[in-house]
């Protein structure tokens, strides 16, 4: 029955995915590869499978024995003998299957092991455009469901195939020594099943597939909606009978299909269960008047009956073995499609550790274009195909959207540069802040350092060595970096603070949180250091979210510090307190601040101005003020919002003029949010920095 149970899954599995596959030698050969080190547990597992086998064969023959020679000569001790004959087969047969699932499950889950490990490691060494561009979930897929797949290769289907083979081939050879006759009639009201079997196979399939459809699509409700932000969404629109019913209906059809399936289903067993039936039935039947003829012996007819129902799982089985074949090696395909995905960024073979590192950052005529993607699979859901040709790039202005999306990442601009001609030298323990459009490549810039990307002309410099020179490791244990929305993963604040440096004690966490102005609110917490702070940190706010992540990067100790965005989107109150720890975090390291307001940078020892990815002015606060370009229009526009006693984007952005207008909107906004009283003091701060 189990066996049987095995044939209908094999049969309702869903075969969309394989019209027009074939199994090349390449493949063969790499999935061999990956098999090379079980490979002698692979063939203990055959020959287990095998000797198995034969001790299944063994029992018929045995009862026969029993009727023609030890009831029929009426000798005791041999009916005793082959009594123990019986009870000692039964018993191996458990032993060697015991074994095999021993030997499978070995197998099995050491390939798991090995292609999950080598899929997560060469996953998350990919560039950074890799992950802009591929769907997470599709990812976690390849992970998880396809690695599963190419593990059912051999413990399920290759073992199975193996198993049914041998199975039927000795069985029928048995059958045709006793009777060949007999075994051909057996044999030939087989296709009387499987004809109609195939049909509810198709059906079956059908089934599955819609099934596996809807439960997808549940998945991804249920994902949306049970995370902080979906719940909050749902809740703030008050859509939550209309989402109860969307997902009552949808979860309704999963039930139809559940009752149409286990009908189907029903109807295979019945269907498998009343051929072994009818072919037994007729076994008996021409073997019984064979019998009495004197033909044939009672105990061969025994045998053969037993013998019949062996033969039709098997052979159903394998009808359809060519199928669960292609689907295990396709699993195996797509995995490989991942782990072929090229890695442009690597260490090179002679790259060397950045020791002692001084801080010294240098761009020596730097040019950079985001990468295509075209070496990204497909079917990892490649996204941002429309930046492909680069027109919406190249056709971006000021505060676009499109140019923020490149500007942020997207990584699908193609052969249009985002930056170009960048000579910038920053000395150890300088903070240069960067400014410019929303698009202008001030993130880009900032990317560079860490080798997020790798520039397309020019060279990046640390410590007088091109960053392509070192080993990515070393490079980036010399660089914090502390982002608008800074991440926190599901876990404790002492997690989260020792993602940084693992080894830190208690005492250093504290430090840490002190200098970062966040140790009070850690401390006032329910479990303190051990509270765990939700998905993304959802249980903290923006501006606790902002020191503890200024708290991890202090506990790093990098030598250079990136902030980008870190003040944006924060009330006055979370801001000053960040502006305290980001003084202490920044004090004798080397910085690049990427921000927009003023009150972020008027103290940097240098201020870049990017503009369409070109450095259109450097220099001090004062200087650039009295030099009236961009920078002077930008913090001008903002001295005549306070004036004005407006907090509304368009209008200080009007104010501003046309050369700023972008940057001003984007400061705007970023100030609105917290109300008319923050912009009104940001204008002032930055008023009472240069009188």
């Amino acid at each position: 029955m189990m066996t049987a149970w095995g044939v209908m899954h094999s049969m309702a599995a869903d075969r969309s995915g394989l019209k027009g596959k074939t199994i090349t030698a390449d493949t063969r050969r790499r999935v061999w590869g990956f098999a090379r080190p079980y490979r002698a547990w692979i063939f203990a597992f055959i020959a287990t499978t095998v000797a198995s086998t034969f001790l299944g064969l063994l029992p018929p023959l045995v009862i026969r024995e029993i009727f023609d020679a030890a009831i029929a000569e009426g000798d005791g001790s041999y009916l005793d003998v082959l009594f123990a004959v019986l009870i000692a087969a039964a018993a191996g047969e458990a032993l060697l299957s015991l074994a095999g699932r021993r030997l499978s499950s070995g197998i099995g889950e050491g390939l798991i092991l090995d292609l999950r490990l080598r899929l997560f490691d060469h996953v998350q060494r990919m560039p950074l455009a890799f992950f802009t561009r591929t769907q997470t979930g599709t990812l976690v897929s390849r992970l998880n469901n396809d690695v599963i797949g190419a593990q059912r290769a051999f413990t399920g289907t290759l073992g199975t195939v193996v198993a049914n083979v041998i199975t039927l081939v000795a069985t029928l050879i048995a059958m045709f020594v006793l009777e060949w006759r007999l075994t051909l009639l057996a044999v030939a009201i087989l296709p009387v099943f499987v004809l109609p079997a195939r049909r509810v196979g198709r059906g079956l399939q059908a089934i599955t597939r819609e099934g596996m459809n809807l439960n997808a699509s549940m998945n991804n409700t249920m994902t949306e909606r049970f995370n902080v932000a979906g719940a909050l969404l749902v809740k703030l629109f008050g859509r939550h009978d209309d989402e109860a019913a969307d997902f009552s209906d949808r979860a309704g059809r999963v039930r139809d299909i559940g009752v149409r399936s286990a009908l189907y289903s029903q109807a295979f067993l019945i269907a498998l269960t009343l051929v072994g039936a009818v072919g037994t039935a007729i076994v008996y039947w021409l073997g019984g008047h064979l019998a009495i003829d004197g033909t044939l012996s009672a105990g061969t007819l025994v045998a053969l009956g037993l013998y019949t129902v062996r033969i039709y799982v098997p052979l159903t089985s394998l009808s359809n073995a060519r199928v669960d074949v292609m689907s295990a090696f396709v699993s195996f395909e797509r995995v490989f499609e991942v782990i072929d995905t090229p890695n442009p960024i690597t260490d090179s073979g002679d790259a060397r550790d950045l020791t002692q590192p001084e801080g010294r950052v240098e761009f020596r005529g730097v040019s950079f274009a985001y990468p295509a993607a075209d070496d990204t699979p497909e079917s990892l859901g490649v996204a941002a195909a429309g930046f492909e040709d680069g027109s919406a790039a190249a056709g971006r202005t000021r505060g676009s959207p499109d140019a923020s999306a490149v500007d942020s990442h997207d990584g699908a601009a193609g052969a249009v540069e985002v930056l170009s001609g960048i000579d910038l030298n920053i000395d150890p323990g300088r903070m240069v802040a960067v400014v410019g459009p929303s698009g202008s490549g001030k993130t880009t810039l900032v990317s560079l350092v860490p080798r997020l990307y790798d520039v397309t002309e020019g060279a990046v410099l640390v410590d007088g060595a091109d960053v392509r020179d070192l080993t990515q490791a070393s490079l980036r244990a010399a660089i914090g970096t502390v982002t608008q929305d800074p991440h926190l993963f599901h876990d404790t604040v002492a997690s989260n603070l020792r993602y940084a440096r693992p080894g830190a004690t208690d005492v250093r966490l504290v430090e840490a949180c002190r200098a970062a102005r966040i140790h009070d609110v850690i401390a006032a917490l329910p479990d303190g250091y051990d509270t765990v702070v939700g998905e993304r940190g959802y249980r903290l706010s923006g501006g606790e979210k902002q020191r503890l992540a200024i708290a991890r990067m202090l506990l790093k100790d990098p030598a250079i510090v990136i902030l980008d965005e870190a003040t944006s989107h924060l009330d006055t109150e979370n801001e000053a307190l960040v502006q305290e720890a980001l003084t202490e975090a920044l004090r004798g390291r080397t910085s690049l601040v990427v921000a927009h307001r003023l009150s972020t940078i008027v103290d940097a020892d240098l201020i870049v101005v990017l503009d369409d990815g070109v450095i259109t002015e450097s220099g001090t606060h004062d200087g650039l003020r009295l030099a009236g370009g961009l920078y002077a229009e930008l913090y001008e526009g903002l001295l005549r919002a306070e004036v004005a006693g407006t907090a509304d984007p368009a209008e200080t952005a009007e104010a501003a003029g046309q050369a700023g207008q972008a940057v001003l909107a984007e400061t705007a906004e970023a100030a609105g949010q917290a109300g008319q009283a923050e912009v009104t003091e940001t204008a002032e701060a930055a008023g009472q920095a240069v009188p």
